[in-house]
Parts: structure tokens; C-alpha cells; sequence
């Protein structure tokens, strides 16, 4: 019971870090816009570097590629709250019950890795060179973050969460 109860408060964990993250966004829109705006143009880049053709100068798609972030943000937080709600109450049911609950927890943490691995460390650090900025770097926080989302998702589609334990 324990090894289900540690899942099920990992998940919900996680669930409240991504509605943290999206909520901040939301109520703070500005100032956390600031980051991506800068991220976008590849204006604290390296001076000189040879990839700042690859920077997107249009308002429209930088506030666009913040409202998708903030989308995907939001979809990882509601996953994980529906993903812990579910194994909650398949908390005393059989393994097959608890394994089958799993589905939207193991969603919302996929999407929380792939938003942060693939988005931020990817796109971001890679594609946009968000590595070489001092000002404006989130990779490292970006690391941290699917380093979480990856190991509580490890966790959960362990099947050591035997009712009998």
C-alpha cells in the first residue's frame, strides 16, 4: 500500500509543480513573455555566432509559441491532477485495476517531459542557442524539471505496487 500511496503523491506532485509553472505564466504573462521573447530573438546569443538566422523577429509567433507552451504546461498539470485522482481510487483495487489507472498519469508526465526536454531543452537551448545567454538561459532549470517528470514517470510504470507489500 505504501509503494501506491508514494506514486499516487509523486504524481500529484507533479501535478502541482506544472499548474505552478502554467499559473505563473498566466497571472504573469509579461514578464515571464520576457523570456521567450528574448529566447526568439537570439539577442543575448553570443555576439558573432552563426546561428542567429535562426532567430523569430514576429510578435505573432513568439506570443503564439508562449500560448503553446503555456497550453502544454496546463494539459501535463490537468493529466497529472486526473492521473493521481484515478489511482487514488484504484487504490485498494487489484493490480490490474491500479495498472489500468495509471494511463493519465503516465500522459500528463510524458507530456510534462517532452514539454521541458523537447521544448525547452531542444528547441530552446539547441535550435535558439538559449545555452550561450546569461540573462535568459532556462536550460538548466529546464534539466531539472524533465529529470523529475522522467524519474517519478520511472517510478510509476514500475510494477512493484502490489497491494500485498
Amino acid at each position: 500500500m505504501m509503494i501506491r500511496l508514494s506514486k499516487i503523491a509523486m504524481v500529484l506532485a507533479m501535478a502541482l509543480f506544472a499548474s505552478l509553472v502554467s499559473f505563473g505564466n498566466i497571472t504573469d504573462y509579461q514578464t515571464n513573455f520576457a523570456f521567450v521573447h528574448h529566447v526568439f530573438l537570439m539577442d543575448t546569443t553570443f555576439p558573432g555566432n552563426s546561428i542567429t538566422y535562426r532567430a523569430i523577429e514576429s510578435p505573432f509567433i513568439q506570443h503564439a509559441g508562449y500560448i503553446f507552451i503555456i497550453a502544454l504546461e496546463t494539459a501535463t498539470a490537468l493529466l497529472c491532477w486526473i492521473g493521481g485522482f484515478k489511482l487514488w481510487q484504484a487504490l485498494k483495487g487489484d493490480n490490474v485495476a491500479f495498472r489500468r489507472a495509471k494511463k493519465y498519469a503516465i500522459a500528463g508526465l510524458t507530456l510534462g517531459f517532452l514539454t521541458w526536454q523537447v521544448g525547452f531543452m531542444s528547441v530552446g537551448g539547441e535550435w535558439f542557442g538559449m545555452w550561450m545567454s546569461k540573462e535568459w538561459n532556462g536550460v538548466p532549470d529546464a534539466s531539472r524539471f524533465f529529470t523529475t517528470l522522467l524519474l517519478v514517470l520511472i517510478y510509476v510504470v514500475m510494477s512493484n505496487d502490489d497491494i500485498d507489500e
